[in-house]
């Protein structure tokens, strides 16, 4: 160390949060979901890039070095609320694909589940879908890349239920079976513009069952 300069005083932030996290189960996990959940809020007012760690703690009425014992960024926040919403969202997908459903039915159950999670985790998969995730810092790398591996798994189950329609002949080849499938992923995705859940006169699963009623009849070989 160069002469004069003062040895650095440690924060001590790293043996606080792993006291936080000595702290009983329950007690840390309900902290963590109230940051969750304030956290949400933040994202979806300000974007992730508008988006601070001390905005996150004025949400909560905290400090922010308190924040840091639960979490540590606002990136690892982001990717921790997200992450469980997409992979169960890419489960759903893939199960209904195996199941031996007609195509017409695995189309429809689809698109009604995936709405109903919208509206479940409201806003979360809207903020999902505003992100840009090639602009993602390198230490998010390892996230962003699973994140659009479980995007094309959903991707991929529905243009894989569109081509057994076109199979059995149960639906119309209307075009290529991916811009299908865009279609219907855009459909849902375009309610962020205007569906807000404590607004809306009709929950967020009836919602996807008339756009899956429309789309499946669409396809559909057998048509008035």
């Amino acid at each position: 160390m160069a002469p004069g300069k003062k040895k650095p005083i440690p924060s001590g932030i790293g043996k606080r949060r792993s006291a936080a996290k000595n702290e009983p189960s329950d007690s840390y996990q309900l902290r963590r979901a109230e940051i969750a959940a304030a956290a949400v809020r933040v994202f979806n007012q300000l974007g992730f890039q508008g988006a601070s760690m001390s905005a996150v703690a004025t949400e909560l009425g905290i400090d922010r070095a308190s924040l840091y014992y639960y979490i540590s960024s606002k990136e690892e926040l982001f990717d921790v609320v997200i992450s469980e919403v997409i992979e169960r969202n890419a489960l759903i997908a893939s199960d209904i694909l195996a199941s031996k459903m007609s195509p017409g039915k695995k189309v429809h159950e689809t698109i009604t589940a995936l709405m109903k999670s919208y509206g479940d985790s409201y806003p979360l998969i809207y903020i999902f879908i505003r992100e840009n995730l090639s602009h993602v810092s390198d230490r998010r790398s390892v996230w962003s890349k699973r994140m659009r591996q479980l995007s094309r798994e959903i991707e991929n189950a529905i243009i894989a239920m569109i081509e057994e329609g076109y199979a059995s002949k149960a639906f119309r080849r209307v075009g290529p079976s991916r811009v299908v499938a865009y279609g219907i992923l855009g459909i849902i995705g375009w309610t962020h513009r205007w569906f807000r859940p404590e607004q809306s006169v009709i929950s967020a699963e009836e919602i996807g069952h008339i756009y899956a009623d429309i789309i499946v009849s669409g396809l559909s070989a057998k048509r008035e």
